[in-house]
């Protein structure tokens, strides 16, 4: 069922009104609505589908009892790794079982190799990489001992299907929410206002900003070789505008549908595209799913204080895992890719935690002109990877972009070596006759900079470009 459907609008009085209107005086009969509410609206998709959420709620709830129970550290493990498997391998096998099959036949096929094998005809459950984390934190916090499992299996099957997050979030803790559900709801007049304001923005969010951004960059990406440079540049952003409004919008409803049930769910999106760097971009876009790797994957391997390299590598794991986390498609990893590599630089200079308030401008009203700066840069990079984000495949994302860079040349004929030329220059300037590699006399600051840069400008100018064999081959 979707937010901004007809049904909703039937859906959602006729459950306010027995919630508080009928079944308020008890707390258990109250849960048990919000179960059954829940797996109507999921079911409303595809009932098939209400099978799995059960099995997988089934599963965690068990779980949970017996890692708390057990004695030993070894029974706590494997118990742990139960929850583990079932969890992550009913989501590798719905999400991305074509994905793997597609790819391993593509890498021996570049290898001279035809391989023949049939996709699987397998549905994608709608919001399953959604209830899946959240089940899997729940046990996750379990086994560390931060969380104590609930013995009611209503209330956890209500926490689990909690039907505004159940299909896109936010990412809920059972910490968070599952004392909210275990406890008496008290309705607020002023929390139900707000609520309703909430749903109200939210929808203008997704129905008048996103669906309309829509029209335009659905156009502009299925007809990129028609458009110039300029109109391809509007598209991205365009998308940028779509992809926030429709998710931002939907948390919205979603915090302010449960706001009507007297329950609070956390922040989903603070003002993202007014980040001054990317880490602040990631502190601000879909921070329950950023906070959730961060919590249980980044953090335990060892985040930013196992020396330099394994941070480096902790980034990228963290990025690529949450790029494939969004779908099955090389265009996910690849955007994945880009944020770490956005994002480098300022680990390796100690600046990824520069801008930690939740305020922007510290009470002025514009930025100064360093900030500015900052936004336009990132705004432009988050553009440039939604791009690969939003296209059917890599090529396509190449294509598109290098269409907007051959423009580019086009217009600024004669002008389009100069930056490359001068990056050599300064090279040289800087290194004189020192036998060293590039940009060595530089800070290992700006070598990263520069080397982010170089390897952007490599990518584009190779997939824009007819490749030119080396001209010394031919003496």
């Amino acid at each position: 069922m979707l937010f901004n459907s007809p049904e909703f609008l039937l859906f959602l009085p006729i459950v306010f009104g027995l919630y508080w209107f009928v079944v308020q005086r008890n707390l258990k009969t109250q849960n048990v609505l919000l179960l059954v509410a829940s797996y109507v609206f999921y079911g409303w998709w595809d009932w098939r589908f209400l099978g799995l959420i059960a099995f997988s709620t089934l599963v965690d709830f068990l779980v949970g009892i017996q890692v708390a129970e057990a004695d030993e550290k070894r029974i706590k493990k494997r118990w742990m790794a139960v929850s583990l498997l079932v969890n992550l391998g009913l989501l590798g096998y719905f999400k991305y079982s074509n994905f793997f099959i597609e790819s391993w036949i593509d890498a021996w096929a570049g290898m001279g190799v035809t391989m023949h094998a049939s996709s699987l005809k397998v549905i994608l459950p709608v919001g399953i990489s959604f209830y899946t984390f959240q089940t899997l934190s729940y046990s996750i916090d379990i086994y560390r001992g931060t969380l104590k499992p609930t013995r009611s299996l209503i209330n956890f099957a209500a926490f689990v299907s909690f039907f505004p997050q159940l299909v896109a979030g936010p990412i809920e803790r059972a910490s968070r929410l599952l004392p909210q559900i275990e406890n008496r709801r008290v309705f607020k007049y002023e929390e139900g206002v707000a609520g309703l304001r909430l749903i109200l923005w939210g929808m203008f969010k997704k129905v008048v900003v996103a669906d309309t951004c829509a029209i335009y960059a659905n156009d502009i990406f299925a007809n990129y070789t028609d458009y110039s440079g300029p109109t391809l540049m509007l598209g991205a952003v365009y998308f940028a505008f779509q992809i926030y409004g429709d998710f931002s919008g939907y948390s919205d409803i979603a915090i302010g549908t449960a706001k009507l049930f007297g329950i609070q769910l956390m922040t989903n999106f603070k003002t993202p595209y007014f980040s001054r760097d990317i880490a602040e971009f990631w502190r601000r876009w879909h921070i329950s799913l950023s906070t959730w790797f961060r919590d249980y994957l980044y953090i335990p391997l060892g985040g930013s204080r196992v020396g330099k390299w394994k941070s480096v590598r902790n980034v990228f794991i963290i990025f690529l895992v949450s790029g494939f986390w969004h779908g099955a498609n090389w265009t996910f990893i690849v955007w994945g890719g880009i944020h770490a590599m956005l994002f480098l630089p300022l680990l390796l200079r100690g600046k990824n935690r520069r801008y930690t308030s939740d305020t922007i401008g510290e009470g002025r009203w514009l930025p100064t002109g360093r900030e500015f700066l900052g936004m336009a840069w990132t705004f432009t990079m988050v553009c440039v990877a939604w791009v690969f984000f939003r296209a059917e495949s890599v090529g396509d994302a190449g294509q598109y972009l290098s269409a907007f860079a051959q423009e580019g040349l086009t217009r600024f004929k004669g002008l389009g070596a100069i930056p490359p030329i001068g990056i050599l220059f300064a090279d040289a300037i800087a290194r004189g006759n020192a036998e060293k590699g590039p940009f060595s006399h530089f800070s290992p600051t700006l070598q990263s900079l520069i080397f982010v840069t170089i390897s952007f400008l490599v990518f584009v100018c190779a997939i824009s470009y007819k490749t030119n064999q080396f001209i010394y081959f031919q003496f």
